[in-house]
């Protein structure tokens, strides 16, 4: 079996609050789109994370829509395989997959229930068959469901007699992976122990974690193919550079499999990025001590500059002006050059880089979907209390039950008054 796994695609991503990245995007799906024709893979995979946001614009899905009915057109051989990622709506996606059935691309968002194995069948819509093997398909799942993975495991070894290889799907932070200039920001970071997804899969594509790496193997960084013995799980790593701080390359992986518990062969495509993320100065140099050797750099710069992100790097204690954001937008502005500028400046002290928009305490991180399925305004507030010393927990639940207590009085009266008509 060969397959082509990539993840983290965020189409529709608004970057440092105003950048849209619609031509970074199509930058990409050129490579992959050259890659499913060279390698003609009987599988490509998208780990989920298909969308930045749960409500993508239309724009958005007729650039989805778009790249990958052309991608079914020119492949018509090769699978295509999308489960949704925490930055998707399960929901959404899921109501777009029959009519993507048609083209035979399988799209999954909506994870087993709690109560699988009180539902006689529900396997199916979560495995998908192949000549040269099995795809279990499992998307973003807020709550740990190792069993459920489990048991589709088990579901396809009953009927493997041929030993096919078996691939499974993951959008998840797996416990030992690398989170190297991963935005912990963005989605849930808690982890999983790889252990807990048993053992009868071949390749475990996942999703979430933006660095490309092998998770039960030593990392390597190649072109050339690698051979591993099965099972493997492994983040392809996001598509495009999400910030300065991703200073690694990006790739897409081929996979080929030559039996279920045999040997892996991967490769790492190399992903040419249309715009490079930049710290100026280097990290290897020192940062900018005064706010007249940024402006006097900048302008040497930006004469020569290609289109690129930039962030500056600052040492600690520098007194900049309250306008000096705007004064650099308006250099960028007023060069007509295509520099994108990350505004949150890298204080650095004692080699310790500190980013200034960070808080001292690590917070609690709330995925995407799990806000999504939040009904009641007080869990919100319960689980991000510790952000707010100063906040009267005890005093908001008090108000809280005194509006529930008046709307459930003036819902009997309103009852009362129909019953009276």
């Amino acid at each position: 079996m060969r397959i082509l796994h990539t993840a983290d695609l965020h189409i529709g991503q608004i970057i440092y609050q105003h950048y849209e990245r619609a031509d970074e995007h199509l930058h990409f799906f050129r490579q992959l789109e050259k890659w499913t024709e060279e390698f003609k893979p009987d599988v490509l995979i998208v780990a989920g994370d298909l969308f930045d946001i749960p409500q993508p614009s239309a724009s958005c899905w007729r650039m989805f829509t778009e790249v990958f009915v052309r991608l079914r057109k020119k492949c018509p051989e090769t699978k295509i395989v999308i489960v949704a990622g925490n930055h998707d709506s399960a929901s959404r996606l899921q109501s777009h997959s029959e009519i993507w059935a048609l083209a035979d691309t399988s799209i999954v968002g909506t994870p087993p229930p709690l109560n699988f194995k009180d539902v006689e069948g529900w396997e199916e819509k979560y495995i998908l068959r192949l000549r040269s093997g099995y795809i279990i398909m499992l998307p973003y799942m807020s709550s740990d469901k190792t069993d459920a993975a489990i048991a589709l495991q088990e579901y396809v070894a009953k009927e493997n007699a041929e030993n096919l290889p078996v691939v499974m799907t993951g959008h998840l932070a797996v416990t030992g992976c690398d989170f190297t200039g991963h935005d912990t920001e963005i989605g849930m970071l808690r982890t999983v122990d790889l252990d807990r997804f048993g053992k009868d899969y071949d390749y475990l594509a996942l999703g979430h974690i933006h660095r490309p790496q092998t998770i039960n193997h030593p990392h390597f960084i190649s072109e050339d193919a690698k051979i591993l013995p099965s099972p493997i799980a492994r983040y392809s790593g996001s598509a495009l550079h999400v910030s300065c701080d991703e200073a690694y390359p990006h790739s897409v992986s081929l996979i080929d499999i030559d039996s279920h518990k045999g040997n892996i062969s991967l490769r790492e495509l190399r992903i040419d990025q249309l715009r490079h993320f930049h710290n100026f100065p280097p990290n290897s140099e020192p940062p900018f001590a005064s706010e007249k050797e940024i402006f006097k750099w900048f302008e040497s710069f930006i004469k020569d500059a290609e289109s690129c992100y930039i962030r500056f790097r600052v040492e600690k204690g520098v007194d900049l002006a309250s306008d000096f954001n705007n004064r650099i937008y308006t250099l960028i502005e007023q060069s007509g050059k295509d520099i994108r500028y990350n505004p949150k400046i890298i204080w650095v002290s004692n080699e310790e880089e500190i980013n200034s928009a960070a808080d001292e305490e690590a917070e609690e991180e709330i995925a995407v979907e799990e806000l999504q399925q939040m009904t009641d305004p007080l869990q919100f507030i319960r689980r991000t209390s510790d952000q707010y010393p100063s906040l009267d927990l005890g005093m908001i639940e008090d108000a809280f039950r005194e509006i529930e207590e008046e709307i459930r009085l003036m819902n009997e009266e309103e009852s009362g008054k129909r019953r009276s008509r």
